[in-house]
């Protein structure tokens, strides 16, 4: 059962953050000034900084993009 339950956890973990990082890269590209005006402006270096966040927080992000204009 520990096993078991140790690859559960490893291939959620996995498919959360696949998931994550397919979500991550658009966001960064285009989807964060919707959220944010001065990330329009952002510079690669901004956007190369949140994409770790994008990945982890992945579903808050999509829940504000739906509400966002």
């Amino acid at each position: 059962m520990g096993e078991g339950l140790a690859r559960l956890l490893v291939f959620t973990a996995a498919g959360y953050l696949a998931i994550g990082g397919v979500f991550a890269i658009p966001f960064a590209l285009r989807w964060a000034g919707r959220l944010d005006s001065a990330a329009k402006a952002g510079t690669w270096g901004f956007r190369a900084l949140i994409v770790p966040g994008a990945v982890l927080l992945w579903p808050l992000l999509v829940a504000r993009l739906r509400t966002a204009r």
